[in-house]
This record gives structure tokens, sequence and C-alpha cells, in this order.
């Protein structure tokens, strides 16, 4: 817990929302100096007993339980870098899921520019894998020339011909990455959508339900097929727009040919 941090979080936020704005009066008198609610007023508003919300905001609240936290970030209208702060702030990890249910659905439009001008395939999908934004080397990566609108449905279900060794390269590490959306996303409509097909198609489902712990690809490596440079390995590097979490930028480094049997560059760490 970061004592300091959180009380000034909180006690920023608690003092822009005016009490009028949820029909209770604002407090006058000695010693009345903040804009906003007053924290009595927040356990009111909220359904807590006394002083709850006082312990919270003043770090004397050891492990506060999530949903009082959620409760508060909802009342204070938190966006989800607030969101994932409080509870950096209040219980020294980070959330357990995102603060709205639109999270991931949209991301600045600055990526788009970002995007172009990368010269290997690159691309940003949301939370659900629905395609934002991509370049035109993207574009001819695949068969027709036009990129897929959703790159999770792609990879699992319509884009087996392209992926080489789909079941044993590709499947098996990217299933678990549904999976994992879907156990923090449980009513996304469209990843339920792609596991109901998956698990209805004979090929898929096996290894659907075998399960996995890979839940991320950056810095894989996996052989492709490039509908204009033919067969092929991409390297994945992958981040995430800090504004909407679930949602990725994608940026697959192509090399023709056999796989290249490069040194081992390790991982970049500063000295």
């Amino acid at each position: 817990m970061n004592r300091s941090a959180l009380q000034k979080l909180l006690q920023d936020r608690r003092e822009q929302i005016p009490p009028e704005r949820h029909g209770l009066p604002r407090p006058t008198g000695r010693g009345r100096r903040a804009p906003g609610l007053t924290q009595e007023q927040v356990d009111q508003i909220l359904g807590y007993t006394t002083r709850t919300y006082q312990r919270l905001e003043s770090g004397n609240h050891p492990n506060p339980p999530v949903d009082l936290l959620r409760d508060v970030a909802h009342l204070y209208g938190m966006s989800e870098q607030e969101w994932t702060s409080l509870c950096r702030y209040a219980r020294g990890e980070d959330p357990p899921g995102p603060l709205h249910d639109t999270a991931g659905d949209a991301v600045p439009g600055a990526w788009a520019d970002a995007v172009a001008a990368v010269n290997f395939p690159a691309y940003v999908t949301d939370a659900s894998w629905n395609l934002l934004t991509c370049n035109d080397a993207f574009h001819q990566l695949f068969d027709g020339g036009k990129a897929p609108q959703n790159t999770m449905r792609w990879m699992l279900i319509d884009g087996r011909d392209q992926l080489t060794d789909w079941a044993t390269a590709w499947a098996p590490l990217v299933m678990p990455q549904l999976r994992a959306a879907l156990a923090q996303r449980p009513d996304d409509k469209v990843l339920r959508q792609i596991e109901t097909e998956v698990l209805t198609d004979p090929a898929s489902r096996p290894l659907y339900e075998a399960g996995g712990a890979s839940i991320h690809p950056d810095g894989d490596e996996r052989p492709i097929r490039h509908a204009v440079e033919g067969p092929g390995w991409v390297t994945m590097c992958v981040a995430q727009p800090l504004t909407a979490p679930g949602s990725r930028f994608m940026m697959l480094i192509f090399r023709p040919g056999e796989r290249q049997h490069r040194p081992n560059t390790g991982m970049l760490q500063a000295r």
C-alpha cells in the first residue's frame, strides 16, 4: 500500500464531486474547506457503514476489497488509468479486470498514424480482437490483399490455410489467449461467438479443451505463408495502448524462407 499516493488520489477525486449531484446538502461550518463530498457522504451514497471510506482514504484499510474500490471508482468517474492506480496504491496489485464494460473498445486516433509509419506489417485491435487500424504491409499479408475484421477469428477459424502447422504452431498458443480474455471479459459477445464456433468445429474443439498457459505472443516466432512473398516466419512484437486495457498493438517482422537460426538476442535490459 502507498498511503500518501492513495490519499492524494482519493481526496482530489472526492473534492471534484458536488454533493448536490447526489441530492445531498453542501456542509458548511467551521473547518469545512473541501468543495466536494465529505467522507461521510461517500459512505452514505455507497451504502457503507460510517468511517468505511475514511479508513480507505487514510490508508487504514488493509487490503481493501476490490468491490469497495470499484464502487468508489465508479462514484468518482475514474478512468481506466486511475482505476489501475487505485488498485496499485490500495492493494499493491493491478486490478482483476477493467472498470468499464467499454474498456478496450477504442484507442486514441494517433495510433493510426503510428501504425502507418511502421515498415513491417502492423495493426491495432480492440479487446475483442476487432481490427481498428492497420498498415498496407499488413493487408498484403493476406490472400485477397485485405486484412480480416477480427484477427482472433482468423487465427482460429478462417486463416488455417495460411498459418503453417496450424494445429501445433498456432492453435495451442492462440486458444489460451481466447480463454484468458473470456475469463476477464465473460460477457464479450464477439469472443463468446468465436468460442462457440471453435467448440463446434471437430478440429479445433479438442485443442481448445486441452487448455494451455500461453496468453501472449510477445517475442514468439511462428511459421506463416505470406500471400505475396510465400512461406516464411513472423516474429511478433506486442504492446498495449494504455488507455484501452485488452487492446493490443502488434508488429509482425516477416522473414521469407526457412527459419533463420539467428543468435539468441535475449532480453533488452538497462545496465
